[in-house]
């Protein structure tokens, strides 16, 4: 079987491949060498495979190339984007920083034109207040001068009377002696002169009783000016502050009421100001005026709790978010972990704020956070601050908004250089920038 096999083979090769002779002849002999069919058979299948090897190399040659330049421009087309989307964000964070900037100066404009308008209330106030007295004075006066004068008119009838009843004694005793008589007529003319002279201080009064209600008319719609623009700057200041806590998720009585009791001082140039009544019905001037007090004084202690809550940014140099708040995938185990803060991504070194006054309760390495920082804050809030280069705080030191605490780092468990800020209220962790987009708007 084999044989068979093997002949037919043989012939089937020697149709395709026949046998050949190659002859070698030099100057001394000639020679052949004879290749055989199977020789032949191998000779072309080497160079079979060697052609096949060069083409499929110069083909995965040619795509790799093709393929590396699709993804060099794809990798150029995506920097590109990126930068420009960097640039735009950039150029994003610059304009909120300048609104914020801007917002800052028309919030302390408003606070100086409110304690302007409030010297110039306090001392309208005061001057209403002299000159309803002096109009009360004027009026006794008035009132004492027209009884004055009733009593002279009085006298001068019962004179007059005397006069006519006993006319014929006082003729024979001007006749003997004309003394009575020329003091009779000097008294007339004394008490005419005086008449005349109450009659017109009593219109002199009435004519300044006139323009001192006219002036206090005048005083009133200034003071009703003065009332409506502290009103309108008071809306616009303390509005935004109500949003702000309000957008941030914080209890805003409940921190008004700790911040009341934490500057509750009274007293000496601290008491409080207030306008009352003196026992009587307060104006709605009074009403208005401690209104828009209340108001100042909320006002006051918001400015207070702000600083208190972590409103500012830690970083205020040029950088970029590398990952946010939430679960995310762990690159070693493949899991999924929580993510309780945000990094911020910038060069080795740049400088790190505290967002808010407290008081440094850790300042140290931490395991996975590396060179920590920890700032216990008021309303049972505290920030974290991971991964630092360097520590520049103490335990215990009290720290107010935007001292510089720290630089940023890569150490711990971190790929790279970046600040992780943390913000947890009453030890859970909730996002930090809940508290930055509420405050964007204000500082």
């Amino acid at each position: 079987m084999r044989t068979r096999l093997a002949i037919r083979t043989h012939a089937l090769l020697e149709r395709i491949f026949p046998e050949r002779r190659v002859f070698l002849k030099s100057d001394a002999d000639t020679r052949f060498v004879r290749l055989r069919p199977g020789t032949q058979l191998m000779a072309f299948a080497g160079g079979a495979l060697l052609v096949a090897w060069a083409i499929t190399a110069t083909a995965i040659i040619l795509m790799d190339s093709i393929g590396s330049g699709n993804f060099r421009d794809q990798a150029k087309r995506d920097q590109t984007t990126y930068l420009a989307r960097l640039n735009d964000l950039s150029g994003q964070r610059d304009s909120r920083a300048a609104e914020a900037l801007a917002a800052q100066e028309r919030f302390n404009a408003a606070l100086r034109q409110i304690s302007v308008m409030q010297s110039e209330l306090l001392a309208s106030e005061t001057r209403r207040h002299e000159l309803e007295t002096g109009i009360e004075v004027i009026q006794t006066a008035l009132r004492e001068t027209m009884r004055e004068r009733e009593d002279a008119r009085t006298a001068l009838a019962a004179l007059t009377d005397d006069l006519q009843e006993g006319g014929g004694e006082t003729a024979v005793a001007s006749a003997v002696d004309g003394a009575p008589v020329d003091f009779l007529a000097d008294a007339l003319a004394r008490t005419a002169q005086e008449r005349d002279q109450v009659v017109a201080d009593a219109q002199e009064a009435l004519r300044h009783a006139d323009d001192l209600v006219h002036e206090i008319a005048l005083m009133k719609e200034n003071n009703d000016q003065i009332f409506r623009q502290l009103e309108e700057a008071m809306t616009i200041s303390v509005e935004p502050l109500d949003k702000m806590f309000s957008r941030a998720g914080l209890p805003t009585e409940r921190i008004m009421n700790q911040v009341r009791r934490g500057y509750s001082g009274q007293g000496g140039p601290l008491m409080p100001l207030a306008f009352t009544s003196s026992g009587s019905e307060p104006t709605a001037d009074m009403i208005r005026a401690n209104r828009l007090l209340n108001q100042m004084d909320r006002l006051n202690m918001y400015r207070i709790a702000a600083e208190k809550v972590p409103f500012a940014m830690p970083v205020k140099r040029a950088f970029r978010f590398t990952s946010n708040y939430g679960f995310r995938r762990d690159p070693k185990t493949g899991g999924r972990r929580m993510h309780k803060g945000v990094d911020f991504a910038a060069p080795a070194g740049t400088d790190l704020f505290a967002t808010a006054d407290g008081v440094v309760t850790e300042a140290g390495w931490a395991s996975g956070y590396g060179r920590l920082i920890k700032i216990r804050h008021s309303f049972g809030i505290e920030t974290r601050y991971a991964h630092l280069s360097k520590i520049r705080v103490k335990v215990g030191q009290k720290v107010s908004r935007g001292d510089h605490i720290g630089d940023m780092g890569a150490s711990g468990r971190v790929t790279g250089v970046h600040l992780h800020y943390e913000v947890r209220v009453d030890g859970e962790a909730i996002n930090p920038m809940i508290y930055i987009k509420a405050a964007k708007d204000v500082f």
